[in-house]
């Protein structure tokens, strides 16, 4: 099975745009006969919002535009691809990542369910985990400040998941992040595709570096700092 990461820095609050870039990355790596392609959390309008007020115009149902855009190119390569995007339904707004299977269905739509404190002001927390089948393998999906908690350590831990598609804007801190990554998967192996956004937003720098890490933590792929990018990997599973 490949395996690629998608490293894409959105235009903050312009979503038609963002869609178009991630649309471009996202058909280079289908282009690169990837089977899983896994996009970054928030990766079509920026992450840093002060308000659901200021958040809300660029929300979209799970079934809106980005999933018409990814659903066309799953149903046309016979992919799999996992986008983070916000989510608004009747009850609220959320941090999520579609989930879209080869025949361009809505496999999933997860919804972060631990908040860091730029989600917090305005995303409502999901209530549940991901775990489906694929031919072959079986994918757990999640978003950035999940790796921290708990709960998601023992959900893969219990549940072993082949594959954890991991959609992040995740910061940087000034320091190597694999050592942290591979102490919170400790108790789990398997494949672990990172994708990651870069650059600064609003005061906030990102870590790029978007990686797959092998079981055991090794890693067979890793995209530079700053810049767009797609890394892939064959996995054996």
């Amino acid at each position: 099975m490949r395996l690629a990461a998608v490293q894409y820095r959105p235009p903050w609050g312009r979503p038609e745009e963002g869609r178009e870039g991630l649309v471009r990355l996202v058909d280079r790596a289908l282009a690169a006969k990837a089977d899983l392609v896994v996009c970054p959390e928030m990766a079509t309008c920026g992450y840093v919002f002060e308000s659901a007020d200021e958040l809300r115009p660029h929300a979209e149902p799970a079934r809106g535009r980005t999933f018409e855009l990814l659903s066309e190119r799953a149903r046309a390569s016979g992919a799999w691809i996992v986008c983070g995007f916000p989510e608004v339904d009747a009850e609220g707004l959320y941090n999520s990542a579609m989930v879209i299977g080869p025949s361009g269905e809505l496999r999933d739509c997860y919804r972060k369910m631990l908040l860091y404190e730029l989600d917090t002001t305005w995303a409502t927390a999901g209530a549940r985990r991901s775990f489906l089948q694929m031919p072959g393998a079986t994918l757990s999906t999640g978003i950035c400040m999940d790796l921290n908690d708990n709960a998601f350590a023992l959900h893969l831990a219990s549940k072993r998941p082949d594959i954890v598609a991991f959609c992040t804007n995740w910061l940087d801190e000034g320091h190597d992040i694999l050592p942290y990554w591979r102490w919170r998967m400790m108790g789990w192996r398997g494949w672990f595709v990172a994708a990651d956004r870069w650059g600064e937003e609003r005061g906030t720098r990102f870590y790029g570096r978007s990686a797959i890490l092998a079981p055991g933590g090794e890693v067979v792929a890793m995209a530079g700092a700053t810049g767009d990018a797609v890394v892939l990997a064959d996995a054996s599973i």
